[in-house]
């Protein structure tokens, strides 16, 4: 993703869910991005494009070990 669709993005998630989240581009993957709450990594958020829409999904993994 462009720097500029990484801000949007970010800013975006900033807005909705916490003011510490940041994204960073992937190294070997230009269709999404790494999702950090902090210095811990949280997500992934992948560009999704279909029938000319633009569409960003955002994947997380809890693990079991997580919750207690």
């Amino acid at each position: 993703m462009s720097p500029e669709e990484t801000q949007r993005v970010e800013a975006y998630l900033k807005k909705q869910l916490n003011s510490d989240i940041r994204v960073v581009s992937r190294d070997k993957a230009s269709d999404s991005l790494e999702v950090y709450l902090g210095s811990e990594f949280i997500a992934l958020l992948f560009r999704i494009e279909e029938e000319g829409e633009t569409s960003y999904q955002f994947q997380m993994t809890v693990l079991k070990e997580d919750l207690e």
